[in-house]
């Protein structure tokens, strides 16, 4: 996997993105030379032919990306992957028929719109082939990485599933500890491992042990990290993998000398300006929302229209959330501080509405404003829960040394939760993102909210 970003991706995945960015590119202009032999040049350079391209090509990206067309789980998907690149012509083809119906000079239709049009049909065509050989290669034991995981438990079959599935890393896991039959021991966890690697040959070995005394076969695994083989811990690769740090087994010193963690005072100033400029640009974009929303929590039931609520923000200071009311009044009066559970009956009707679009979020917008929180970051939680989170969680303080977010990594990767092994899962993804923050991953986040927001999914 390589680290871009402060994000990993596979190698492959970066692969098929880039070779995809190319082949769009390249089957527009070839189809642009062909059909314009004479004024090519002009088209091209003088009259903005290679911009133009490359917000096609931004857009095919775009498409693809949003229709899952990266997901890595579905590279070997042959007639899944047929679809989605069918369903991304379709809509390029409709989409462009529109900017030439509306903005005729942006697409010339006599020289330039031509070129586009027989550009996507060659677009068609090396798309399905190169999707096809991508196909291919991940299938291809050839191309893949041997590797043996050494370890056994929860931990270590959470690592082999996830080799296993993530097909697009180039893996193959020749072998691990939990094969090995009788008593384990430093002797025979070292006869298995050695054995494996003269026989089937090794590349990397993953160590996923959760007690290594007696057992860790120390001397082997410095023959064979001299010989080539890559050596590495459990702990950086199931962050990889699944895009979180798991707490369980976790030493607090590998998150003091672990890579990342790092909020330097350029970093903050860039995060604080780049979040009040989009918190103002969009509380200006939803001001002719804002009537019709508070008109509508109004009249569908009694009480006030924003709902204020305490939160717990960067280092543990509390301050007010604002949001839309999205339910009864009275939802709390004799329960107490709840989580919402699924179909829960206290969400009013147009609360429902305003949930599932995270039309009741617009209010928070004055909470980025005034610094309490960023757009992107760990979601706050309420002092009631943090306290029993704080004692039942190992290491969820460590969500509190950064401003909270209105989206989040823990969002857009996790369904809502309102259980405690569902803060639990949300922390693990919380860590990865502190971890790892970036302006880049930020970006990423706020793609993916999009996204979201659009198909509909995880609201309550």
């Amino acid at each position: 996997m390589i680290r871009l970003f402060n994000v990993h991706y596979p190698v492959r995945t970066l692969v098929l993105l880039v070779g995809e960015a190319l082949l769009v590119g390249c089957s527009l202009v070839l189809a642009i030379w062909w059909l314009n032999p004479e004024r090519n040049w002009i088209l091209l350079n003088i009259e903005g032919g290679y911009l133009k391209i490359a917000c096609v090509t931004a857009i095919v990206l775009l498409l693809s990306h949003g229709l899952d067309a990266y997901d890595s789980a579905s590279l070997g998907a042959k007639w899944e992957q047929i679809f989605r690149l069918v369903v991304v012509l379709c809509v390029l083809a409709f989409s462009l028929a529109a900017v030439d119906f509306l903005y005729p000079y942006f697409l010339p239709g006599r020289v330039f719109l031509p070129g586009v049009k027989w550009g996507l049909v060659l677009l068609a065509v090396t798309l399905f082939g190169w999707r096809a050989a991508c196909g291919w290669m991940v299938q291809v034991p050839y191309f893949r990485e041997r590797v043996y995981v050494l370890g056994t438990g929860d931990r270590a079959q959470r690592l082999l599933d996830g080799l296993r599935q993530r097909s697009e890393l180039g893996i193959e896991v020749v072998g691990w500890t939990g094969n090995i039959e009788g008593e384990l021991t430093r002797e025979t966890v070292a006869a298995h491992l050695v054995g494996l690697a003269s026989n089937s040959g090794v590349d990397r070995v993953i160590v996923a042990m959760p007690d290594r005394r007696g057992t860790l076969p120390v001397e082997e695994l410095l023959d064979l990290r001299l010989a080539g083989v890559k050596v590495e811990e459990a702990t950086s690769w199931l962050e990889k993998i699944y895009g979180r740090i798991e707490v369980e087994h976790l030493n607090p010193s590998w998150l003091v000398f672990a890579e990342g963690f790092r909020f330097s005072t350029p970093f903050r100033l860039m995060r604080r300006l780049l979040n009040f400029s989009v918190a103002l640009i969009g509380l200006v974009l939803a001001l002719p929302l804002l009537p019709f929303i508070m008109l509508a929590v109004k009249l569908d039931s009694p009480g006030p229209i924003l709902y204020r609520q305490k939160r717990v923000g960067r280092g543990g200071v509390p301050f007010y959330c604002y949001k839309f009311r999205t339910m009864r009044q009275d939802a709390e009066a004799d329960t107490g501080a709840t989580w919402a559970t699924d179909d829960d009956p206290r969400i009013t009707r147009v609360g429902k509405i305003l949930r599932v679009s995270r039309l009741d979020e617009i209010p928070q917008l004055r909470c980025v404003l005034e610094g309490d929180m960023h757009f992107v970051g760990p979601r706050p939680e309420r002092p009631e829960f943090v306290e029993w989170l704080t004692n039942a969680i190992p290491f969820y303080y460590v969500r509190h040394m950064v401003r909270p977010g209105i989206t989040g990594w823990a969002q857009v990767q996790y369904k809502y939760g309102n259980t405690l092994e569902d803060a639990r899962e949300k922390l693990q993804y919380d860590l990865f993102y502190i971890k790892n923050a970036s302006i880049f991953l930020d970006m990423l986040i706020m793609f993916q909210t999009i996204k979201i927001v659009i198909l509909g999914r995880g609201a309550k």
